[in-house]
């Protein structure tokens, strides 16, 4: 089996930065969600949910160059244009969104698809043993759950 220079199955890490670079169009998505809500919410809640959405796509922005920079270490290029990141979205896309529940309803909704999406990678990256994929997925993961959770409560929703 032909391994690249991290010593992974080259066949498997091509697949994985696919799956990847399908995460990364979805974070875009999602990043430009969040600046939407951010700039556009309104109503008696603004300061603090204008706040805790600059608060989540700043966060999102790191995470943005944290997949770039694993699609890298992995061996393959980075997709980084907006006719790639459409092309592979999987989410949906807010627009106009300034009622609170509606926003906030967007950022569950979107969390979860990336959830799925980082499950398959994890999946993936675990059967070639990729540890530096595996934690990146399982940070992610974490995260994000814990973030669905509190965006629920914020709701009065249960999981």
């Amino acid at each position: 089996m032909k391994t690249n220079i991290l010593g992974l199955p080259v066949k498997e890490s091509e697949l994985i930065v696919s799956e990847l670079n399908v995460l990364l169009s979805n974070f875009q998505v999602y990043y430009q969600n969040l600046r939407g809500i951010h700039w556009n919410i309104k109503g008696k809640r603004f300061f603090d949910l204008h706040v805790k959405f600059e608060e989540l796509y700043t966060d999102s922005q790191i995470k943005i160059d944290l997949i770039a920079e694993r699609v890298l270490t992995v061996g393959g290029t980075p997709l980084h244009t907006f006719e790639d990141y459409i092309k592979h979205n999987q989410l949906v896309v807010g627009r106009d969104i300034s009622v609170d529940e509606k926003a906030v309803h967007l950022i569950v909704t979107s969390l979860s698809h990336l959830l799925k999406i980082e499950r398959v990678i994890l999946d993936k990256s675990a059967q070639i043993n990729d540890e530096g994929t595996n934690a990146l997925m399982s940070d992610f993961i974490a995260e994000q759950e814990k973030t669905i959770w509190m965006m629920q409560a914020w709701l009065e929703e249960s999981l």
